[in-house]
């Protein structure tokens, strides 16, 4: 397996995007290539003494700004590092992308190079978060923000295969993120959605708020990207918030710093669970390949964990389980 790494894609790019493919090829010991300015690259494989010997460079001669113009880019920058790592997967030269560049950009560089499953209006991100009793995908978390019912539809069929396959969850709950449970809350494409999805190949249990998230209760929630994307940014907010706001109060008093002490481990666990680099990035689904979009401030530690996540989409042959299951359902018609 050999994944194709966006070396130039981030906030903190080449550095922690470089770092976290010399941990990668530590602990998980898969074959990757850094994609960019070769020069920059080289420089930062050094420090990676012996391992970064055993990373590829493919050079490139452009790179994405963060708020650069997607459309811009896919007319103007063909070899820009995001379009070229793309190009390797179509080339069959890597099995995915990972990229925590641009993310209109990286979207839009999958759907030209790679193309669509037959059947999916838009591809969409599908966001892993930690739900209370066990893992929870958010679909999209912010590759469309128009989204029409029908496509709503499509992203709780691809939502519900890829938690059967990748989380090996056994028949998923899947629910339709609202302002109520009540099946005709909501706007009109929600409600029109609710109708689509009460009709899919799948165990839709009908409309799900936005406390339902992190209750674990529904396995997949279906939502349009732009109030998903929302949600994804708050709850990262809320973790961090509540980190600092824990640590603070186990460092007030004796007493408190006795307790810290006594449950420091249950207090890591807490955090390493709310912590969105545990997760490394949400997978673009609906494309003819893998594509992890990681968030723009990654570190080196998220980059690590999106190529493991990589990793397992190729392993569990969760793309061919999509396009099997897209073909099965979208051509019955519903």
């Amino acid at each position: 397996m050999n994944i194709a790494l966006d070396a130039m894609g981030g906030d903190y790019a080449p550095e922690a995007i470089v770092q976290g493919a010399l941990w990668a090829q530590s602990e998980l010991g898969v074959n990757i290539t850094l994609v960019g300015d070769q020069n920059l690259i080289r420089k930062e494989l050094s420090k990676g003494g012996n391992i970064g010997n055993r990373i590829q460079i493919h050079h490139c001669s452009q790179m994405v700004a963060m708020d650069e113009s997607p459309v811009k880019v896919l007319r103007h920058k063909k070899d820009a590092s995001i379009m070229v790592a793309f190009r390797l997967v179509k080339s069959g030269q890597a099995e995915a992308v990972v990229s925590a560049g641009n993310s209109g950009a990286t979207v839009g560089a999958a759907v030209l190079t790679l193309g669509r499953i037959k059947g999916v209006e838009r591809p969409a991100l599908a966001g892993i978060f930690p739900g209370a009793k066990g893992r929870v995908v958010l679909i999209d978390v912010g590759a469309n923000v128009d989204t029409r019912p029908r496509q709503l539809f499509e992203f709780g069929i691809m939502g519900n295969i890829f938690a059967c396959s990748l989380l090996n969850i056994d028949n998923p709950k899947v629910g339709l993120l609202s302002i109520g449970e009540e099946g005709g809350k909501g706007n009109e494409q929600v409600r029109i959605a609710h109708d689509l999805l009460k009709k899919g190949p799948f165990n839709f249990i009908g409309n799900v708020e936005g406390r339902d998230i992190f209750s674990g209760d529904v396995q997949v929630i279906v939502s349009d990207g732009f109030v998903g994307n929302v949600a994804l940014k708050l709850s990262e907010g809320l973790a961090e918030a509540m980190g600092i706001m824990l640590e603070r109060e186990m460092s007030r008093g004796l007493i408190s710093k006795l307790g810290f002490w006594l449950g420091r481990k249950a207090f890591e666990n807490f955090k390493r669970n709310l912590d969105y680099a545990e997760y490394g990035g949400a997978l673009l689904l609906g494309i003819k390949g893998v594509g992890i979009i990681c968030h723009g401030s990654s570190s080196p530690k998220a980059i690590k964990n999106a190529i493991r996540i990589a990793a397992d989409f190729v392993n569990n042959h969760v793309q061919e389980r999509l396009e099997e299951g897209l073909a099965k359902f979208l051509s019955e018609g519903t």
